[in-house]
């Protein structure tokens, strides 16, 4: 008897979301196609995650030329072409995009090429005239950059984060609009090879959705280690091109003024792409871009998903790769959670210095109405910061002054995007800043410093 589908699951999109649902419903037994239309591995391994990531990596190395001078080296820089630095992190976009293409196929996933579009409730029209038939459909096709009306992007004066990674000359000057994790991952990686930086941000903060202390001691770290200069609370309203320059006017408190640069980054968020999907051949709606979902990612239509950017959840390749995670599974009839727990997802800058964080931040408590003591510690405290000269940084915890359940963490400085995740296990897990504090950390390390944070929540910290 023949199959009523040509697949138990059709993946629109293989990105971390849909190659990771994928790979899994795969596992649990279905038979799965995953159409892409560019790159295998999506946004993130092409054009984003691993290759702005490649970047961060080398211009860290490169700012580190004074530390080698200090030893008594002589570093001859005349010869720096950035363009070296670009191929590096193409090299590592195509490696990781080629494995998974491989994981894919060990994992007995069909790969397919071409553009979908949904022409049914189970059925999927590739290219325009092919038809393929599901039982289920995951939608998973990520976001793009956002940009402004008054600021047409070219990819060449006027760029998105697209236009950044694939430039291979740096301009003199660079205005980025926007103090976001994209804005701030090319700050540092621009001027950390002399390129002249501004920021500008039209709310008063720096890292908007992160705590306000933190983005502080970015703002301050950014000015002083390398020369980027801040506009807060201002908007950038027009552009102008003349003599070769670019002309921005911007707006603070009534007041215009004119930076000049030579390129503009808009670094203002990312758009769903939910376009021209035939969301409207199944009666599928959107909000502003937003694919609709209720439990389990699923749309309206029961055997519909959607996960990713294309979703109103945080823009994060880990977000995406657990929520279709859980899709397949409840696909497949497995027990799974019904939604991700928005307080447990880890987010992560990764500029130098790093930031990394979960749960409230004094601004979300207190507009949540939720009571909370807080306690920083100091990495310089931490005898491992200071023999690695990184010594500036902070460990924040919220916490329940009552039950001293922890409510948030918050960590800024080296290796901050690893440091988490202790931090992490012990909210998901229910344990108390005593189980951390009283846990034996090997010395010297950086993760000493999660545990006087820990003791100081207590209030006993060692070496405060």
């Amino acid at each position: 008897m023949a199959a009523k589908y040509d697949y138990d699951l059709l993946v629109i999109g293989s990105g971390p979301g849909g190659y990771v649902a994928g790979i899994r419903a795969s596992q649990l037994g279905m038979k799965v196609g995953v159409i892409e239309k560019d790159k295998p591995g999506g946004v993130c391994l092409n054009i984003g995650c691993i290759p702005s990531k490649a970047l961060i990596h080398q211009a860290h190395m490169f700012s580190h030329i004074k530390d080698l001078e200090d030893m008594g080296l002589k570093v001859d820089s005349s010869g720096f072409d950035y363009a070296k630095v670009f191929e590096k992190s193409r090299k590592a976009a195509t490696s990781l995009s080629g494995g998974v293409t491989f994981l894919l196929k060990k994992n007995k996933v069909e790969y397919i090429t071409g553009t979908a579009q949904i022409s049914g409730q189970h059925e999927i029209t590739l290219d325009g005239s092919k038809k393929l038939t599901a039982k289920n459909i995951l939608i998973a096709t990520g976001s793009s950059p956002r940009s402004i009306p008054s600021f047409p992007i070219d990819e060449e004066t006027v760029i998105t984060s697209n236009g950044a990674l694939m430039a291979q000359k740096l301009p003199k000057r660079l205005l980025v609009l926007g103090s976001g994790a994209i804005g701030m991952e090319f700050a540092y990686v621009w001027s950390s090879f002399g390129v002249e930086v501004e920021i500008v941000e039209i709310l008063d903060r720096v890292l908007p959705i992160e705590d306000d202390e933190i983005g502080k001691f970015m703002q301050k770290t950014f000015e002083k280690k390398n020369g980027v200069k801040f506009h807060l609370g201002t908007m950038a309203k027009s552009l102008e091109k003349k003599d070769g320059k670019v002309l921005v006017t911007v707006e603070k408190g009534g007041k215009e003024s004119v930076i000049e640069t030579d390129m503009v980054l808009v670094a203002i968020g990312r758009a769903p792409n939910s376009q021209n999907l035939g969301l409207e051949n199944v009666g599928i709606k959107t909000e502003k871009g937003f694919i609709c979902v209720g439990d389990y990612y699923r749309t309206k239509v029961p055997n519909i998903y959607a996960i990713g950017d294309v979703i109103q959840s945080p823009l994060l390749a880990h977000v995406a790769s657990k929520e279709g995670e859980i899709a397949v599974e409840h696909m497949a009839g497995h027990k799974t959670d019904p939604q991700m727990d928005p307080l447990l997802i880890p987010s992560a800058v990764y500029c130098e210095p790093q930031v990394a964080s979960f749960g409230y931040n004094e601004r979300s408590a207190k507009e949540a109405g939720v009571k909370y003591e807080k306690a920083v510690f100091p990495y310089r405290g931490a005898g491992k910061s200071v023999a690695i000269g990184s010594s500036e940084g902070l460990v924040k915890i919220l916490f329940d002054p009552k039950t001293k359940e922890i409510l948030g963490a918050h960590v800024a400085g080296a290796q901050a995007t690893e440091l988490i995740h202790e931090i992490l296990l012990a909210k998901k897990t229910e344990l108390l800043p005593e189980d951390l504090a009283t846990m034996v950390h090997a010395h010297p390390t950086l993760s000493e410093v999660v545990m006087e944070a820990m003791r100081t929540v207590e209030g006993w910290p060692i070496h405060a």
